[in-house]
């Protein structure tokens, strides 16, 4: 069960009233009901797209209330660079995050700065990430992604669609549970999502849905869904324990996240994570390691369906920079920068972790204007960060990859692109989900002309993390580029490939640098975690 309190909210939650103390300056919604709050006219699926009209009404701080709780939003540029100050300001596990701590507790994501798992887990996996792991996962990231291309070929000789964010959902939870488990979930070859994916995806919906509900009627009003909820956890750690079981038994993997978690010492104290808080990472890395990348993945295909000149500028890049090769290094990654500004942009309008709270470490005044308490907390809306008319010009809603070209990324100023949290607790996977998107992307693009229905309008889904609902791609193969191998008659044929079918496109990986949009200590980028862990 959740840690509550009599209230039915979380242990440690506090309304905005017991932190703020000038709460008055700030605006709010007009017509606020008694008892119910600022409820008249909202979406109870889509909260974050509330608020963000709310944020466009209201301006750069405003705060809502919602059955006695009330929240305060942030997303004006000089105030969200100043909640990054981590001299004053620390992560805020807010009431999201919260509600999934049943079945993650204190893993990386969920865990309160007190805890000391936190630290512990981090020293002890973030090795894991480093350039000499990833060189080793790139292999494996190829792999998944024939399976993917594998599905996609099957799909398009029967002319049928692709479900893009289904797809991206399979192929995210694959990677990241091969390369960081040494576990097939087979996800390319059922008809439905992987048990776990469904059992994930009710966790997020139930965690989202507590927070529109009174919290000391929730038992009562979810009642059904609190079971299911119950159910979704208790497959979660079945299917984690079999897989740590498994793991034990056969004594050890290829130096994995999952060994570095059951035999790694940290490197000081000599600690060790216990049985329980295993179980808690690797739910942790399974679920964020997969959802916000599917998501981050699935808003690109939209936006390269959409807007073809940029998919043709972005498949010339892979053309020239990959060549002939058939199975490129993983180092020619980080030289698709078309394609890294393409991931780029459209994690800036559709950030997949599309918020994150901070707190205040001690009594402080916000940018100079509102006074805050030690504690007081606020939620940074990110994708309204990222269409701040003054940062990113009157035209910020429309998609333009060369936003970030280096120029460009140089005259803004730091804290203004913040996808991936900020601070200690930024994503600890964002190297590793870089590399995975933008070779994917890159394989994808010169495989592909990706076709959209001209009658699709984006609609955004809303399960704690963002995603494209209804996105289904009409695929057409792409001839071979002149000069490349398979038009000059060689064989680019990938490992995996069975005999007489046509050979797999070249793809590639590589660490995708942080670039200078962030500010120091901001962790960096990360499309996963956009989620700080």
């Amino acid at each position: 069960m959740a840690e509550t309190t009599e209230t039915g909210l979380p242990k440690g939650f506090r309304s905005a009233e017991q932190g703020w103390p000038e709460l008055h300056r700030i605006p709010h919604p007009p017509r606020r009901l008694p008892l119910l709050g600022d409820v008249l006219g909202v979406d109870r699926r889509r909260p974050l797209q509330d608020s963000m009209r709310f944020a466009r009404e209201l301006g750069p701080v405003f705060r809502r209330r919602v059955f006695g709780k009330e929240f305060v939003f942030v997303w004006g540029a000089r105030l969200v660079a100043d909640l990054a100050d981590e001299a004053r300001f620390a992560k805020h596990v807010g009431l999201g995050v919260a509600n999934l701590r049943p079945v993650a507790g204190d893993g990386l994501f969920t865990a309160y700065n007190h805890e000391p798992n936190w630290q512990l887990a981090h020293d002890v996996l973030a090795p894991g990430f480093g350039r000499e792991a990833m060189e080793g996962y790139h292999g494996m990231m190829l792999a998944v992604a024939g399976r993917l291309t594998d599905h996609w070929d099957r799909q398009l000789a029967a002319g049928r669609t692709v479900d893009a964010p289904g797809d991206m959902t399979r192929l995210t939870l694959e990677t990241i549970a091969r390369t960081g488990f040494g576990h097939d979930f087979g996800s390319f070859e059922r008809d439905r999502p992987h048990p776990f994916v469904t059992a994930m995806v009710g966790t997020l919906s139930h965690a989202q849905r507590l927070n529109s509900v009174p919290g000391p009627l929730a038992p009562l009003l979810l009642r059904a869904a609190t079971r299911r909820n119950a159910a979704d956890m208790a497959y979660l750690d079945r299917t984690v324990d079999a897989l740590v079981a498994a793991r034990r038994r056969s004594g050890g993997g290829e130096g994995d996240l999952l060994d570095r978690m059951l035999a790694t010492a940290h490197p000081v104290t000599g600690e060790r994570l216990s049985a329980e808080n295993v179980r808690r990472q690797v739910i942790t890395f399974l679920v964020a390691g997969h959802e916000t990348t599917s998501g981050a993945l699935s808003f690109a295909l939209y936006y390269l369906a959409r807007h073809p000149e940029v998919a043709a500028r972005a498949r010339a890049e892979v053309d020239r920079v990959w060549g002939d090769a058939a199975r490129p290094r993983y180092d020619q990654v980080a030289k698709l920068r078309y394609v890294r500004r393409v991931l780029d942009e459209s994690l800036r309008l559709w950030p997949t972790a599309p918020a994150f709270a901070r707190e205040a470490r001690q009594d402080t005044v916000l940018a100079g204007e509102h006074p805050m308490r030690r504690g007081a907390w606020a939620l940074v809306l990110t994708p309204m960060l990222h269409r701040e008319p003054q940062v990113w010009g009157e035209d910020a809603e429309r998609f333009d990859p060369d936003r970030f070209e280096a120029a460009a990324v140089r005259t803004r100023p730091p804290h203004t692109f913040k996808p991936f949290g900020t601070g200690a607790r930024a994503c600890i996977g964002r190297q590793f989900a870089l590399h995975e998107a933008t070779l994917v992307l890159g394989l994808l693009l010169r495989r592909y002309d990706l076709r959209i229905d001209p009658g699709y309008r984006l609609s955004v889904a809303e399960r704690l993390t963002l995603m494209p609902e209804g996105l289904r791609l009409r695929l057409e193969r792409r001839r071979p580029a002149p000069g490349s191998a398979r038009s000059a008659g060689g064989s680019a044929q990938s490992p995996g490939d069975p005999p007489g079918v046509e050979a797999r496109c070249p793809v590639a990986g590589a660490p995708v640098p942080v670039t200078a949009d962030e500010g120091p200590g901001s962790g960096g980028r990360c499309p996963v975690r956009g989620t700080g862990d």
